[in-house]
């Protein structure tokens, strides 16, 4: 499965309203795991098991609930039975597609 999630606390301390701290606690988390991961500028997406992913994601959120006294979770899944590499391979099939239609 993919898994992307985004994760962030509330009510913390910081007067610009900044949360890189916590989505870096996050983050390291994420790549303490040994998963397959990808963070951009709005999700962190890991590739595994079911069980290994979400795992992951409650120590992320764990982790960032350090920073507020609340935390906001957003998570999207596509569940693939059987498949693995999805993390590079859906991307490596849009660009063979895109190359295609540009001829």
């Amino acid at each position: 499965m993919l898994l992307a999630f985004s994760v962030a606390p509330s009510g913390g301390d910081d007067p610009t309203g900044s949360v890189h701290d916590a989505v870096a606690a996050a983050v390291e988390v994420v790549r303490k795991s040994g998963l397959p991961n990808r963070t951009d500028s709005m999700f962190t997406t890991i590739e595994g098991e079911w069980d290994e992913v979400f795992a992951v994601v409650k120590e992320a959120t764990e982790a960032v609930g350090a920073f507020g006294s609340r935390v906001s979770l957003v998570i999207k899944a596509d569940i693939r039975p059987g498949y693995t590499g999805e993390l590079t391979g859906k991307l490596d099939r849009l660009e063979k597609a895109l190359d295609e239609r540009a001829g």
